[in-house]
């Protein structure tokens, strides 16, 4: 059997085509009234959309009104019986033409209005037009979310970046689509991302080598070193370390705030997460375990005789590799790199945040912010999951109904 494609509905209006806006205090049925009028009156409904902000009612419906019907006389008393307030504009012209639209997303601990009209005028600037405006979260911090067509994008973006880098708030542009939404893996650093601490910087505390290893640490974290070099340098001033030492460390370890809600919440929504560690595999084995990771792939240490040898055991983890192994996931996985998520914040992830889909720097170094595509200078990981669309209140709700773990 033979299928035929549908012919598209038209969407013009040879009649005249009218903007009908409601407003008022909300309650069930009131949609339901109106489009029954619009039925009753022959209307034909081009578009629509609605909001209802604080229990008040926002909605905008384009209609084709036919000739010969006083349908926006019946539409008044609509409005006085259901004790809303209606008004009406004609709008001529067909429907517009397409454009490209992109998600921007502004985060702070606070965003007052005079932060928000600099980004919102970043916007304009680029010959932008915002078409929705979403609330994402007002814990633990403030986000919006501005839907917007046209203009420059490259211009938009760059304004938006620089606002940032002036201003306490973060940005990000994506563009909006089926690919944005696809998003499938999440791959994480996990020394001063996943946890807040560097792992071998407090090692180094149990060797007695603390300050010396930190400062090659901050150098390599910057891109001053090369990363393999700095390790193995690093590793082999903890020769001769007892074994238990590396238990003391894993009972140190802090997780970043909100990292249980973020990893908790993306296996929810069916994301694999993975973890690619420049550090140790004692702890990112510990951590797949407990918070039920899906990959982990971290450099091992050599132990000898119940003592740290100085040496590691396999290829280093270092900003190649990462990049690789997010590769292998995704492949293990079924998944493109388009939809991968990854999440760093040193000199080490740059080709692992440049190799996914979607790249952000988490309280990162400067090397890193400059090269990502977004960029996160507030001390909670689950505010990623704003950037990639998810509400505040709908994290809420599934720890509600199926209780955190």
């Amino acid at each position: 059997m033979s299928v035929v494609d549908p012919e598209p509905l038209d969407s013009g209006c040879d009649e005249q085509s009218v903007l009908v806006r409601v407003s008022g205090p909300d309650r069930p049925g009131i949609t339901t009234a109106l489009l029954s009028v619009l039925a009753e009156g022959g209307a034909r409904v081009l578009d629509m959309e609605q909001v209802v902000v604080r229990d008040r009612l926002n909605l905008g419906v384009l209609i084709c009104v036919p000739e010969g019907r006083d349908l926006l006389r019946e539409l008044l008393l609509y409005g006085w019986d259901h004790g809303v307030e209606i008004d009406f504009e004609v709008v001529e012209g067909g429907e517009a033409p397409y454009e490209e639209r992109y998600s921007v997303i502004v985060l702070g601990r606070d965003l007052p209005p005079a932060d928000l009209a600099l980004a919102t005028a970043q916007i304009a600037d680029a010959g932008s037009n915002i078409e929705r405006i979403t609330r994402l979260s007002r814990y633990p911090v403030m986000s919006y979310e501005f839907l917007v067509r046209g203009g420059d994008v490259d211009a938009m973006r760059s304004g938006l970046i620089s606002l940032a880098g002036a201003r306490p708030l973060d940005v990000a542009v994506q563009r909006e689509g089926l690919r944005r939404r696809a998003k499938r893996l999440v791959v994480m650093d996990v020394d001063s991302t996943l946890v807040a601490e560097e792992m071998i910087d407090l090692l180094a505390e149990e060797a007695g080598v603390g300050p010396e290893v930190a400062a090659i640490t901050a150098r390599a974290m910057r891109g001053e070193l090369d990363f393999s070099e700095s390790l193995h340098l690093r590793v082999g001033m903890l020769a001769g370390t007892p074994e238990e030492a590396l238990e003391r460390v894993i009972s140190r370890v802090r997780l970043t705030p909100g990292a249980r809600t973020f990893v908790r919440t993306l296996k929810r929504l069916g994301f694999k997460v993975a973890i690619i560690s420049g550090g140790f595999d004692f702890l990112t084995s510990h951590l797949a375990g407990e918070m039920g990771i899906d990959h982990a792939f971290a450099n091992h240490l050599a132990i000898e005789d119940g003592r740290l040898t100085g040496r590691l055991e396999g290829p280093v983890v270092d900003r190649r590799a990462k990049a690789e192994l997010l590769r292998r996931v995704a492949t293990s996985e079924g998944i493109d790199t388009d939809q991968v998520v990854a999440v760093g914040d040193g000199a080490n992830d740059l080709e692992m945040l440049s190799a996914a889909g979607l790249g952000i720097a988490f309280n990162a170094k400067p090397v890193v912010r400059d090269a990502a595509d977004a960029a996160l200078n507030v001390p909670y990981l689950d505010a990623v999951l704003f950037i990639l669309g998810v509400r505040r209140e709908e994290v809420e709700e599934a720890d509600r109904e199926m209780g955190p773990v």
